[in-house]
């Protein structure tokens, strides 16, 4: 019998009992849909979170105080004198920009609305080296950081959920911490979702945080210091720079810095690195209800194999060989597995699809991908699972006794 021949007749029993059949395959459909959506759901997320880490900035240096070790004694706090030090040319050749950062979160109102947000301090050096900009107004000058004036830039989700829009605002006074301040401009989303929703925020002069907002420390404390290296390739360099400024300023021992670095790249690879973990993980669980499909593939073919029992021992006694029984039992589970994996592709695209709607909708920043790889990776599986499952059914029809087979009641 050739393979052409085998298909035929598995064709023809399956459509035989369609109902049955459907049945069976619910089972690999569910499985493989679940399969291609979890992976493409995690891939969405995976895009989204390292696009919104990638929108902060680039070449950038991120340092905070605390060090990794145990042992470190009286650790320094980060101060604006340490960021200044850090602009030295002659001491940081490969710094291009300092950015010091002072930061809380806060409750803000406007004419009764409220909402709770991350609330900054920060100089004008901040725009260029996080890459931000606004779609009207402007950023904070050196003048407004002089003066300490009470003004802020909004992010588009604190505009939204404040004044139910995200233009038009300028001028407006927003009361932040029972602190009233003037809307000069209005941040360019960046996304949510991601390192920290980059669109729900207030910026504001980092003097003014100093004076106006509750913070622990002295007063040139800062939460952290962002530095922006020349290049790309200058990453190490700058900093084992901004490293050496901190150590002769802070007098730590080596081995025991009293800050911590970290690199984008780093926590881009960090991130990485735990998402691709947790997608292969979801799409694991996923992979459960395939097996249970598997094991209604087995079961059904089993039913079918007593149904079929005279039909097998007719087939033999006129010269059907193991074989023959064989590949039509295989054929028809592997009929059946494929088939559902089709079908399941389809569920998952539908699913996919739903989701990003939802997360659309919601304002969350994911966009499902279904990638090429999954979808041959669970159509292959499903298939696989059929050969598997299928494979006791069949062996036990062809090994069936062509006398005992046309006795069967």
């Amino acid at each position: 019998m050739t393979i052409f021949q085998s298909l035929v007749e598995a064709l023809e029993s399956l459509t035989s009992n369609k109902l049955r059949s459907a049945l069976t395959i619910l089972g690999i459909v569910i499985g493989v849909a679940a399969v291609i959506a979890m992976l493409a759901i995690g891939r969405g997320a995976q895009d989204s979170i390292t696009g919104s880490i990638q929108g902060i900035g680039t070449n950038l240096i991120y340092i905070t105080s605390g060090g990794s070790s145990k042992d470190v004694r009286n650790p320094r706090p980060l101060t604006m004198q340490d960021s200044l030090a850090m602009t030295d040319q002659l001491a940081a050749p490969h710094v291009a920009a300092v950015a010091p950062v002072m930061s809380g979160n806060f409750t803000a109102n406007y004419n009764g609305q409220e909402t709770s947000a991350p609330v900054s301090g920060i100089t004008p050096d901040f725009a260029s080296v996080t890459n931000e900009s606004v779609t009207e107004g402007a950023f904070i000058s050196q003048d407004q950081v002089l003066g300490q004036a009470a003004v802020v830039l909004i992010g588009t989700d604190t505009a939204q959920a404040l004044f139910g829009r995200k233009e038009g605002l300028l001028d407006n006074v927003v009361r932040i911490n029972s602190q009233p301040f003037r809307i000069i401009g209005v941040l360019k989303s960046k996304g949510g979702g991601g390192f920290g929703s980059q669109d729900n925020r207030f910026l504001v002069p980092i003097t003014t945080f100093q004076a106006r907002f509750p913070h622990r420390g002295a007063p040139d404390t800062v939460s952290a210091i962002e530095v922006e290296a020349t290049t790309s390739d200058s990453i190490s360099l700058a900093t084992e720079e901004v490293s050496q400024i901190l150590r002769v300023r802070h007098r730590s021992a080596v081995g025991l810095d009293d800050f911590t670095i970290f690199t984008q790249d780093q926590i881009l690879s960090a991130t990485s690195s735990i998402l691709g973990v947790l997608t292969i993980f979801l799409g694991g669980i996923a992979a459960i209800s395939l097996l249970v499909g598997g094991i209604g593939i087995m079961n059904i073919m089993l039913v079918s194999v007593t149904e079929r029992t005279r039909e097998i021992g007719l087939r033999k006694a006129i010269g059907a060989r193991k074989l023959d029984i064989l590949m039509q039992f295989l054929t028809e589970s592997i009929v059946l597995s494929l088939f559902g994996g089709i079908v399941g592709i389809g569920l998952a695209w539908v699913i996919a699809t739903i989701v990003g709607i939802i997360a659309a909708n919601s304002g969350t920043a994911i966009t499902p991908r279904i990638e090429t790889s999954s979808i041959l990776l669970a159509t292959l599986f499903s298939m696989g699972v059929g050969l598997v499952f299928g494979l006791y059914p069949a062996n036990r029809a062809a090994n069936l006794q062509p006398v005992e087979a046309l006795r069967f009641e």
